[in-house]
């Protein structure tokens, strides 16, 4: 599906109908030429040491002018949804890389802006589309302009206002000069509505997929303090005691740090479960036949959970197992590890997600002590949508720890 015959397997009309509205053209949402257009030129971009050094002055200006100030203000009996935290995070993150704006999301006396709201509810309500028996359920509802369909055309209309103002704003900024992914796209597309879609495209992948990452590796945190130790014990030796990280370079340095990432996102996968349609008669490897048209699914949330793939201890939370005998993060095929997916369509937004996730768990551990709030040891419960989210949130109390960090 990923690899071999990849061209059999694209994301197919039913799934490009269902988020239509939504994503329109954007890269998650179209194959063939169109698809091969943008993932080359964000292959292009995303692949420079420039845009990654300039993300990571942009992540820690978040962490240090606003996430760390705001967790430090708190009182030790003040419960906070850092799901709620998260997600603010990566929205005020991904504008300024994405579009060189800041939303000051992050600034919870501030209400969420109109675009992330309308943002939420456009994703919720395209992926409940997809639980209707019938694709004719939704497509009646909106054609009559009723309930879901109409609170989802109402949102989308605010998104789309608001992205042609990202637009107009870029190119009165003069955009050739900008270092956003935006504005080196604008020198190439000129059609207002497909860089409306570019601009969704940005923020489903580097919204919703890091803050579904970061809270999923605190809620694992939380119950695993040995391994918030090794982080922290890690990142002494590496970048010093009392230190902060100084570049994108330094980071990669940190193994074990890599490693905890990777294990958390293996038992929750931000994208639990990715369709593909098969597009002429195929067969599987195991034998089974495929006839054109039909929908297949592969479920990293369910892979990650598998013995017969990750042993006889694969429901345990344990970073050791990406490390070699060195200390060394070794990765995995990502066909036995679909997190990024694999082959042609692995994800291009990779390294910027895990410098983002990387940078945030660093900086919170090093500098505070973050307990569960909870009355029971169930599994998390997920909302529906496009990517997994707790459907209660996360709830932590924080602790400023007594060492202090330079934030210079």
């Amino acid at each position: 599906m990923l690899k071999t015959n990849f061209h059999n397997f694209p994301k197919g009309k039913p799934f490009s109908m269902i988020l239509g509205d939504f994503l329109g053209r954007g890269i998650f949402n179209v194959d063939g030429e169109p698809w091969s257009f943008q993932k080359n030129m964000a292959t292009l971009e995303l692949g420079k040491h420039s845009i990654r050094c300039y993300a990571f002055d942009i992540i820690n200006s978040e962490l240090k002018t606003r996430l760390i100030p705001l967790l430090s203000s708190l009182s030790e009996k003040q419960v906070l949804d850092l799901q709620e935290v998260f997600r603010r995070v990566s929205f005020d993150i991904i504008c300024w890389l994405s579009f060189g704006i800041d939303p000051r999301c992050l600034e919870l006396s501030l209400p969420m802006s109109d675009f992330s709201r309308a943002f939420d509810i456009a994703s919720r309500l395209s992926a409940e589309r997809a639980m209707n028996v019938s694709p004719l359920e939704w497509k009646i509802k909106r054609a009559l302009n009723l309930g879901s369909e109409k609170e989802l055309k109402r949102a989308i209309e605010i998104i789309n206002l608001l992205a042609k103002e990202v637009i107009r704003k870029r190119r009165k900024m003069r955009y050739s000069t900008g270092d956003d992914l935006l504005s080196r796209f604008m020198s190439t597309v000129n059609d207002e509505t497909y860089l409306r879609d570019i601009i969704i495209s940005f923020l489903l992948a580097g919204r919703d997929t890091v803050a579904s990452g970061l809270t999923s590796l605190f809620w694992l945190l939380g119950k695993h303090p040995n391994v918030v130790s090794a982080v922290k014990r890690e990142a002494d030796r590496v970048i010093g005691e009392n230190k902060d990280l100084t570049s994108y370079d330094q980071i990669k340095e940190l193994h074990y740090l890599q490693a905890t990432v990777y294990e958390s996102m293996r038992l929750y996968p931000p994208i639990q479960f990715d369709s593909k349609f098969c597009r002429n008669d195929d067969r599987l490897p195991d034998g089974c036949l495929l006839k054109m048209g039909t929908r297949v699914t592969y479920h990293p949330y369910a892979m990650g959970r598998m013995e017969e793939i990750w042993g006889s201890d694969c429901l345990e939370f344990k970073p050791e197992r990406w490390l070699k005998h060195d200390g060394v993060f070794f990765p995995e095929s990502p066909f036995k590890y679909p997190v990024f997916q694999g082959g042609f369509r692995v994800c291009l937004g990779k390294e910027m997600a895990l410098l983002e996730l990387k940078m945030v768990a660093l900086s919170l551990l090093r500098r505070f002590q973050i307990k569960l709030v909870t009355t029971n040891n169930r599994q998390p419960q997920f909302s529906p949508g496009l990517t997994a989210t707790f459907n209660s949130g996360l709830p932590v109390l924080v602790w400023q720890l007594n060492h202090k960090i330079s934030c210079q």
